[in-house]
């Protein structure tokens, strides 16, 4: 009975399994971990369904392309002694396209979620040149001109707020919903042009007034496309293929010009049925702006949940390395409480950040986990010096989190940096501990010479 008492006792005092049990613990601990990540994207989720109620009756994001001229045409096939026909379409694209826009912003509110919406009125101005489409192999009398038509596709048509009207070589004509008979499906607008089709040049303009939501993007259907936007919002975010060629970004808002080329596009200015353009080649060139928030919190929050475990293990291991070196005795309890205040550091951040932003809410949540841990860890260890250490960890912790989430491109190289850093440490404190007989304190005969 004593024997098995002594090797209970070996077990119990075992700094290997002690390390075991500080693992498990931290393995325990990824259970909170993961149910913070389910809640980021609950709340994400509850986030869009916010912003879905808001775009939904304002507008949601728009997409204009075009305009392009749709002109059909008549087929002859002969087959054998038989011959048939069948009309096809033909698209155009214009020579010129300038789009000249202003972007009134602002932001809209359901519950504590927010979602920046505009107003904007755009004119598209340009030229198209006469279609020419005796390279498919078509007669002249073959071309039904007075069937032809203007389709301008905007992804949410349901937000233009006026009556536009097309300008074609001088002459008003008004716009119908939809794309008319031979665009298809797609959501927009058309004109038909029908004894509009003389002459070998057609100058068009096109006011249009749009709502919209967080987004606002054009394709380059001219030959040469020039866009100039300007809007209050003072954090636009460019998107497509294509950057500004001029960008100007200041508190009051900012303007942004592009002069794009065909030649950097993957479609030609005409094509027709037998060798359409597919739409995700036209959707894949889309260029505009993003009207984003500085900050996303839900994106921020998720990214600082993956360091919860990294954390754990350096708090841990300088818990384990107090025991080692003042033999001292931390309790399994005592461990998964400092855990469970270190994940709860993410939930306390996320609910803060709602309401009053992403730093105020880190700096608010971690000074509240730094505080708790260091004043625990004084009953813990002990010893108010040593409690400090704990904190000046956390601290240094948090410090470089924050470092880390602000600074995405270099967030690798931060972080391969801080963890050299750490072992280099752990290495330098723990370079005279007898790993063999961690029992008995270190003697100057146990020391390695330099």
């Amino acid at each position: 009975m004593e024997t098995l008492l002594n090797i209970f006792e070996q077990i119990k005092n075992s700094q290997f399994v002690r390390i075991l049990l500080v693992s498990f613990l931290i393995l325990v601990l990824q259970i909170p971990t993961a149910m913070m990540q389910g809640l980021v994207s609950d709340r994400q989720n509850l986030r869009q369904e916010a912003i879905s109620s808001i775009t939904t009756k304002w507008g949601a994001q728009q997409k204009v392309i075009g305009p392009q001229l749709i002109v059909p045409y008549v087929k002859r096939i002969q087959s054998g002694n038989t011959q048939r026909s069948e009309v096809k379409l033909g698209t155009f694209l214009p020579q010129t396209l300038n789009i000249s826009g202003v972007m009134d912003s602002e932001t809209r509110y359901r519950g504590i979620f927010e979602v920046p919406v505009y107003k904007t009125a755009l004119t598209l101005q340009g030229k198209f040149q006469r279609p020419d489409l005796s390279t498919w192999g078509v007669r002249p009398e073959d071309i039904l001109w007075d069937r032809a038509e203007l389709a301008l596709q905007i992804s949410d048509a349901h937000a233009i707020q006026d009556q536009a009207k097309l300008n074609w070589n001088g002459k008003q004509i008004a716009f119908a919903p939809g794309q008319g008979k031979l665009g298809g499906n797609n959501p927009g607008i058309f004109a038909s042009l029908k004894s509009q089709m003389t002459g070998n040049d057609f100058k068009f303009e096109v006011p249009l007034k749009l709502n919209g939501s967080e987004r606002l993007t054009f394709a380059p259907f001219g030959e040469v496309t020039q866009v100039k936007l300007k809007s209050n919002w003072r954090d636009p975010s460019f998107q497509g293929l294509w950057l500004p060629s001029d960008r100007s970004v200041m508190d009051k808002g900012f303007e942004a010009s592009w002069n794009i080329p065909s030649l950097g596009r993957n479609y030609p200015q005409q094509w027709n049925q037998d060798n359409p353009v597919g739409a995700q080649t036209i959707q894949a060139s889309v260029f505009g702006v993003d009207l984003i928030s500085p900050v996303d919190n839900y994106r921020m929050a998720s990214r600082s949940i993956n360091y919860n475990f990294l954390f754990l293990v350096l708090t841990f291991a300088t818990f384990w390395l107090f025991e080692v070196t003042v033999k001292l005795r931390v309790h399994p309890l005592q461990y998964l409480l400092i855990g469970v205040a270190m994940s709860l550091f993410y939930l306390l951040q996320l609910a803060l950040s709602e309401h009053i932003g992403f730093n105020l809410s880190y700096l608010i949540a971690s000074a509240a986990v730094v505080v708790m841990i260091s004043t625990y860890s004084i009953a813990v260890l002990r010893a108010k010096q040593r409690a400090g250490i704990i904190g000046g960890m956390q601290i240094a912790l948090y410090g470089y989190l924050y470092v880390v989430l602000a600074n995405q491109d270099y967030s690798l190289l931060i972080g391969s940096f801080g963890l050299f850093g750490f072992l280099a440490v752990v290495m330098y404190l723990t370079r005279q501990i007898d790993w063999f007989n961690l029992n008995r304190p270190a003697t100057p005969s146990d020391k390695t010479s330099p």
